[in-house]
């Protein structure tokens, strides 16, 4: 049973996210560091945070609007990831497996949308 916005898998996944984010975009050259990788780390962040937010709202409909809000920064993410790889800011394995991520957390998030 879901007690806490902390037991939703979107959120612990999420975390995780944000996480690895933060540690890929500690390489990034440092003129980035209120463009690229600021936007990234803010899109990553608002993922496990407009679960956890919707959650507290205790409100399926508002629930669902948040839920909705994270798959869209997902997609951002995803967009950001695709540039910085373009600017060569990122190592394939380090791109495929934040991709591979997004898509879990999207997945997911699709799936507790329908069951809401």
């Amino acid at each position: 049973m879901i007690k806490s916005f902390r037991d939703l898998d979107i959120w612990k996944k999420g975390i995780e996210l944000v996480k690895e984010v933060y540690k890929t975009t500690e390489t990034f050259p440092a003129r980035e560091i209120y463009g690229l990788t600021s936007q990234m780390r803010r899109s990553a962040i608002s993922v496990p945070s407009n679960a956890a937010e919707g959650f507290k709202r205790q409100h399926s409909k508002e629930f669902k609007q948040f839920l909705n809000i994270a798959r869209g920064s997902l997609a951002e993410l995803e967009t950001q990831m695709v540039i910085a790889g373009e600017l060569g800011y990122l190592h394939q394995e380090q791109s495929e497996r934040i991709l591979a991520l997004i898509d879990h957390i999207s997945r997911m998030t699709a799936n507790l949308l329908k069951k809401l």
